[in-house]
Formats: structure tokens, sequence, C-alpha cells
């Protein structure tokens, strides 16, 4: 894998960072939360405009053609400015399940419209006992004439608050794998609510009370919908990681300067040398989480299933600790004004500790690899 960006990702990666210093300081951040809680519309319209939401989506059906190296860099640049909105609900992990599991036709007729941001999908896999994982799932899809009836839950589907449709696994009686089926956010009989989540983000919680929907609404085939759920969750989880070690960098970062700013008994508190060891392990973490981000890209682009899934758990599991310690130590360089609601170092910790648990924590995804690990051939 060559990990030097090429000149149209600089491109890429240059015009997201713009972005971000020119619109998502922290002042505009905390005034977008007060007046459009979840996000904002103008600025999901400027991600269609700028081609982010068709950077990782196929040329043939109006993306551009790009990779999950794209989604990536897109996601860093995103956590170094915590841009809140359902970038990775629906630009990620809803449309690379669509890439992956959707017929032609179906790819088609949705594809275009998720690239110029006219129309948005979520995917709902999470249930209370899967906790974020892909398995377990209990909601049930009946078949009856001339389509399928669906009972039961999602919880902590991302960007489901704001999203036109759903992607939906479900357990068709008869039936031993994971189906998938596109479900209609206007559907009679599916409610949902919106979750402010601690960091200012939202997700929504969907109830299914025998919600009909057609026979065309099935993604792949019956049963067969769990390899196209692991594609959109590998792609969003490497994205996540990619967020957060953007989150880290600039938590670093803001810490640096505050040290060099900030005097006690006459000297800038910078000069200390414990404290300068703090930043440096704070360093050697968020570098550690970048090079298991790069291993997570490799694996995904090179390896066999197993050995991606393998990657990635231990990756989610890494780069979430890592995350958490890495901004936790920044509050503590800022002493009691970090956890002021008014000093942005906080909000990175809020960040992180979110996303330790979108996704899997890292504790499931421990105990995945191990399972992993165990089931491996010798």
């Amino acid at each position: 894998m060559n990990f030097k960006l090429d000149p149209e990702q600089q491109l890429l990666q240059d015009s997201v960072r713009r972005f971000v210093e020119k619109c998502c300081g922290f002042e505009a951040r905390t005034a977008l939360l007060k007046a459009a809680p979840g996000g904002d519309d103008a600025h999901w319209r400027l991600f269609a405009d700028h081609g982010w939401l068709a950077a990782a989506l196929p040329e043939n059906y109006g993306g551009l053609g790009g990779s999950l190296i794209d989604t990536a860099l897109i996601a860093h640049e995103f956590g170094r400015g915590l841009v809140v909105g359902p970038w990775l609900g629906c630009a990620v992990l809803g449309a690379q399940t669509l890439v992956a599991g959707g017929s032609a036709a179906q790819k088609d007729r949705l594809l275009p419209r998720l690239a110029d941001g006219s129309h948005r999908i979520a995917l709902a896999y999470s249930e209370p006992a899967s906790r974020g994982m892909a398995l377990p799932v209990a909601l049930r899809a009946e078949p009856r004439a001339p389509g399928y009836v669906l009972h039961g839950g999602k919880s902590l589907v991302l960007g489901g608050d704001v999203a036109d449709e759903f992607i939906v696994s479900a357990q068709v009686p008869g039936s031993t794998g994971i189906t998938l089926l596109r479900v209609d956010a206007q559907a009679a009989g599916l409610g949902r609510q919106a979750l402010p989540l601690h960091d200012g983000s939202r997700a929504a919680e969907l109830t299914f009370d025998a919600v009909e929907v057609p026979a065309d609404a099935l993604l792949g085939e019956p049963g067969a919908g769990l390899p196209a759920l692991q594609a959109g969750l590998a792609h969003a989880v490497v994205a996540l990681c990619a967020e957060l070690v953007g989150a880290m960098e600039k938590a670093i970062e803001i810490s640096a300067d505050y040290l060099k700013t900030r005097r006690q008994f006459g000297v800038p508190i910078g000069s200390f040398q414990a404290l300068q060891h703090r930043i440096v392990d704070m360093a050697a973490e968020m570098e550690l989480a970048r090079s298991m981000v790069l291993a997570a890209l490799a694996s995904v682009a090179n390896d066999d299933a197993t050995t991606r899934q393998r990657t990635l758990h231990g990756a989610k599991a890494l780069v979430c600790r890592a995350a958490k310690a890495v901004c936790g130590q920044a509050i503590q360089l800022h002493g009691g004004i970090g956890m002021t609601e008014e000093c942005v170092i906080g909000h990175y910790f809020k960040r992180a500790v979110v996303a330790e648990l979108l996704l899997g924590s890292p504790d499931r995804h421990d105990a995945a690899w191990a399972d992993a690990w165990m089931g491996a051939p010798a």
C-alpha cells in the first residue's frame, strides 16, 4: 500500500481542511448546535457541491470513483474540527452498505441521489442485544405477499433522525442468515425518535409495528445480507477511527499552544518537564492509533474477509481507547477550565466518549477479535 497521498487526494484533504477552518470554528459550531441540533442542511449541500458525498461512490453510479482512503481523509479533517452531522451515518455507513449489497437497478436509482445530497439513507442494524455489532439480529421480517412485514426495533441509528430511507437488517423465518431491506422513513407503522448524544451529534431509535415493505425492497438475496452489512460497517469503522486520529491531533495542538501561553510561577507551564513528557506520551499514543488506521486501510484493500474483520476489531478497540486517553489528558493539561462548556478541549473528550460506544464498544470488539483468533486455523 502506498501511504503517500497522490495529487487528487492532497487536494481533497486541503479542501476539507479549508472548510473546517473557515466554517467549523468552536464559536460557529456552538452556534450551529443551538440553532440546528445535529447539524445543518446548508453544510450538507456544501458537502455535495464539493463532491465529498460522492468521493467513494462508483463512477458509473454518479460518484467520483474514489476509495476508502478518500473517506478516511475527509473523516480525519472532520475530526479536527468536530464537525457534526449525518455524514458518517448516511454518506458512509448507509451508502457503502447499498454499494455492497444493492442490485444494479437499486444502485442506479439511489446512488446518484446520495451523491448529489438530495436523498439520505441510513443503516438501521444495531439493537440493544447487539450493542453496535452486526449480530445478533432480533427484528423479524415475515413474508407476506407481496413483500414483508417488519416487527421489532433498532437503536442508535446514525443519521436516522434526518434519513429519508433506511436499510434494515432482519431475520426472515426459515432463513438462517441476515436479510437487508429498504424501508421508507414515512412508512406506516414506523416510529422514529431522535436521540441527542453527549457530543452534540444525534442518532435515532426506530420501532417497527407491522411495517409493510414491498418485495423489491429486498437488498440482495434473503439470508445473504451479512457480507454487505459487514462491508458498510468496515467503511464506517475506518472512517470513525480516522476521525478520532484527527481529533487527537487537534487536541494535542491546542494543548501544546495552551502550555506555551499559560504562566505559573512567572514562566510558561510548557517549560515544566513533567508536562512536556505528558505531551510526548499523548503524541506517541496518537501515532500508534494513526498506524492502526493505516493497517486497517491496508487490510480492507488487500486481505481476505476473516483477516480484515480481525484487523478492524483491533483498530476500533485500540483507536477508541487511545482517543479517550489522549483527550482526557488534554483536559488535565488545561486544568479546571478544561471541564467547562466554554473551553473547546472538553468537547474533544466528549466526542471520544461517544465514539467509543458507536459501532461496538472496545470490549465488544476485543471479544470478537478473540473469538476470531480462536476460530482461526492453526
